[in-house]
């Protein structure tokens, strides 16, 4: 997360100080938004829950720049410039599917949801919220044994988690 490996945007394939360093390269210093859903998918594992605010935000801010707020397979990984955005990768598939399946993880990983299906159970496992969202609402979370509206809210030292409707027979378990 140092410098060198986030470009403002999201996470590069290569470090910039490394030899082979090109941040218009496809795998030597390009940002891939699937990868960094990912990165901060093993951020969320290995409880680094801290860490996955940076590509969470640098994705959502690129995203503004992309025809139709669309993240492409690739764009070039120099560092973030004020009032810029990203640089284009000449020849990057956009839209691309992996790219946008992105926001589904890097929600997963920051709210922190699982699901026990032998439990019936779906667990919220100390959720957190990137700083650019006060709030998140999840409407009709389908699940194999129903189905669930929940409610995130930011606060200064954690993240609040309101079931808004649940329509089954299942436990929702929040672990602060």
């Amino acid at each position: 997360m140092g410098d060198s490996s986030f470009s403002g945007w999201g996470i590069r394939t290569l470090a910039s100080g490394e030899a082979r360093y090109n941040p218009m390269s496809y795998h030597n210093g390009s940002v891939w938004p699937h990868d960094n859903g990912l990165i901060a998918a093993g951020f969320a594992r290995y409880q680094f829950e801290e860490l996955i605010a940076a590509p969470f935000a640098g994705l959502f801010d690129a995203s503004v720049s992309f025809d139709g707020q669309r993240l492409p397979e690739l764009f070039c990984g120099f560092h973030r410039r004020t009032g810029e955005g990203p640089t284009l990768y000449p020849v990057a598939c956009s839209p691309q599917a992996w790219s946008s399946g992105v926001v589904f993880g890097l929600i997963q990983a920051s709210l922190r949801l699982s699901v026990d299906v032998d439990a019936r159970r779906l667990s919220i496992d100390r959720a957190t919220l990137p700083p650019f969202l006060a709030s998140l609402r999840l409407l009709k979370v389908d699940l194999s044994f129903g189905d669930v509206d929940l409610l995130f809210e930011r606060h200064a030292f954690d993240v609040s988690v309101t079931v808004l409707r649940k329509r089954g027979d299942f436990e929702v378990r929040v672990v602060k």
